[in-house]
């Protein structure tokens, strides 16, 4: 059982509540969400629509093939009409496309008599639901949960109306569900939280801006200090003092924004203060499509910053990977006293999917704070080890004992030198840490048939259609799996090397322009794909889409 929705109109018709409703109606009764979303940059107007595809199986990527079109508009009748499967219908207004084969049902006329005119879509969402066999019971819970008391009537009523317009086609099972639905940058936020953030601050951008409202949501109670500011710039310098000065700190920026960030990320490799720092990639360059999906920061956030300096990042490849990679990315950062890069992006962010609740039982919160040292002596700050990591004491915490840090190059206590021989030194010593650092990386996830005579290679939010892909290939008989690489930086290598020998084609999917994984596979492991499939026009891989380019390629 896998069926698939589509709403569609202009921003303000309503479409967001619908696609919300229906989400968590769905999930009451039993079925896995798989919801993404295809938004203009605009307030009003322009033409925005949802997938929403639900199921009795796990899903791991959005659908393009569609069973229902609820068109809220002209337009989407005309967009979206070559989606429809063979028995898909379409649903509209009485006044939408009347001279197409569609059901219409008077929209306009029910919100005229209910005197609201907001409710159009709750029409609609009786009608569906209707259609698929589903229990009303349950949208009146959820219109009770989620909606303000001031708007519950209304909405009550006009879904009482469309539910009656519609035949039924389908009589599906419900049942309990214990799962949760959540978006990527929500995971993220959760996974800070667990992690023991204590002081969040950004500047809005889309597509990032959702990890900074989810962590801001919960600040009161989690004791969080949460701060909008100026710009990026003042972004990662105020969450690098709140690090030095001792608390768990995080900022966040899509592509543009942490292009402001790189002066400051420089400073944090010189005066090693760790710190969480969050991507969520949109197209570039420039303004680009600030309202789409991109994979095109990838070398940038390798080498972003003057000089030389460790840092490690790390791709989230859906929402629960989004969970525990930020709350393991504070360990590494405290670990090592460098920046841990995250990356995900438009996709991944706004999609809402169900997941089984995250085991908080797995965040474990390591802190690497040293709280004695000799106090007999002076407390050398950048003391030369044997592993680059000097000890950590907290400013304040041990009497007597100074904790300095300056942007110029410094001797062990802190202090400015032009010394060459300890210039040399420091450097030596902010590099080891990438000798431990590669220990501590993980090895991409491995998906489909052992030692395929095909293999994939791809990174972050592709994935889901990856994993789609191939499943429906392996299932064909076809010798093919995937590595979906999620540790990027220091780049892992024993899984590639080990495959690659035994893989007569080595397929890199992406989505940008340049193949910057393959660049980064030949820097690093003297690896090269033999095939390339790149998408870089702002929309997602599907699971379709990408099995269809497989099979081209084969």
């Amino acid at each position: 059982m896998d069926y698939n929705i589509l709403v569609g109109g202009k921003a303000g018709q309503g479409m967001d509540t619908f696609a919300g409703l229906l989400e968590k109606i769905l999930q009451r009764l039993g079925f896995n969400i798989y919801a993404h979303s295809d938004y203009m940059s605009r307030v009003r107007g322009g033409h925005n629509f949802f997938y929403i595809r639900f199921s009795d199986k796990e899903l791991y990527s959005y659908s393009p093939d569609v069973d229902v079109v609820f068109a809220l508009d002209e337009e989407t009748v005309k967009n979206h009409n070559d989606k429809l499967k063979k028995d898909g219908i379409i649903i509209a207004d009485s006044d939408i496309a009347k001279d197409s084969n569609i059901i219409h049902i008077p929209l306009n006329e029910i919100t005229g008599k209910l005197k609201n005119a907001m409710v159009a879509s709750t029409v609609g969402l009786g009608a569906i639901l209707k259609y698929f066999g589903l229990p009303m019971d349950a949208a009146i819970e959820v219109i009770k949960d989620e909606l303000s008391e001031k708007v519950v009537e209304d909405n009550i009523a006009a879904i009482k109306e469309g539910y009656n317009l519609i035949d039924t086609k389908y009589s599906l099972e419900t049942k309990i569900n214990e799962k949760i639905l959540i978006n990527g940058n929500q995971a993220a936020g959760v996974g800070a939280i667990a992690a023991g953030v204590k002081f969040y601050c950004g500047y809005p951008m889309t597509p990032s801006t959702g990890v900074l409202n989810y962590v801001a949501q919960h600040s009161d109670k989690y004791g969080i200090a949460v701060d909008q500011v100026e710009d990026e710039v003042a972004a990662l310098n105020m969450a690098l003092g709140a690090s030095y000065a001792g608390v768990r700190a995080m900022t966040g920026s899509s592509g543009g924004g942490f292009a402001l960030m790189v002066e400051a990320l420089s400073l944090a490799g010189m005066i090693e203060v760790p710190i969480v720092v969050i991507n969520v990639q949109r197209p570039g360059p420039a303004t680009g499509f600030p309202t789409r999906t991109e994979q095109a920061d990838l070398q940038f956030m390798i080498h972003a910053g003057h000089g030389e300096f460790p840092r490690m990042i790390m791709a989230f490849r859906d929402a629960e990977d989004a969970f525990y990679q930020t709350a393991r990315a504070f360990n590494i950062a405290e670990k090592y006293q460098i920046p841990v890069l995250l990356m995900s992006d438009q996709y991944l962010a706004d999609s809402i999917v169900s997941k089984e609740p995250f085991d908080f039982n797995k965040i474990n919160i390591e802190r690497h704070i040293t709280n004695e040292i000799d106090t007999d002596e002076k407390y050398r700050r950048y003391k030369l080890t044997e592993d680059g990591i000097s000890p950590r004491i907290l400013p304040g915490k041990i009497e007597g004992q100074v904790v300095l840090v300056d942007s110029d190059e410094h001797d062990e206590f802190g202090n400015i030198t032009e010394s060459d021989e300890i210039r040399i030194k420091m450097v030596n010593k902010r590099l080891k840490k990438f000798d431990g650092l590669r220990e501590d990386i993980e090895e991409p996830w491995f998906i489909g048939e052992e030692y395929p005579e095909n293999l994939v290679v791809c990174w972050g939010s592709t994935y889901g259609a990856v994993k789609e892909a191939v499943s429906k290939l392996n299932a064909e008989g076809v010798s093919i799996g995937a590595l979906v690489f999620g540790d990027i930086w220091p780049f892992p290598t024993k899984k590639l090397l080990e495959l690659s020998k035994n893989a007569m084609k080595i397929i890199d999917v992406e989505q940008n322009a340049t193949a910057q994984l393959d660049n980064l596979m030949r820097q690093e492991a003297l690896i090269k794909s033999t095939d390339k499939i790149l998408k870089y026009d702002g929309r997602p891989f599907s699971g379709e889409e990408l099995y269809l380019k497989i099979m081209e390629v084969l």
